[in-house]
């Protein structure tokens, strides 16, 4: 899945999203709106992972993984 498809789907995707990053707000998934970068930063912000690990779990994620 590629950064358009992740922002072109991001209502499909948000109860996958929060699945998988649980501690994630609906507030905070409604600010995100698929951004990628947004996602990233939320990431670090809650979970205390660096920039690396963050974009290494949403790329997982957007492949599928």
């Amino acid at each position: 899945m590629n950064r358009d498809l992740l922002e072109g789907n991001w209502k499909e995707l948000k109860g996958k999203v929060q699945t998988k990053w649980g501690d994630l707000t609906n507030d905070d998934l409604d600010k995100i709106e698929g951004s990628r970068t947004e996602l990233i930063g939320k990431l670090q912000q809650i979970y205390g992972k660096s920039r690396e690990e963050a974009e290494r779990e949403v790329d997982d994620f957007e492949q599928g993984r």
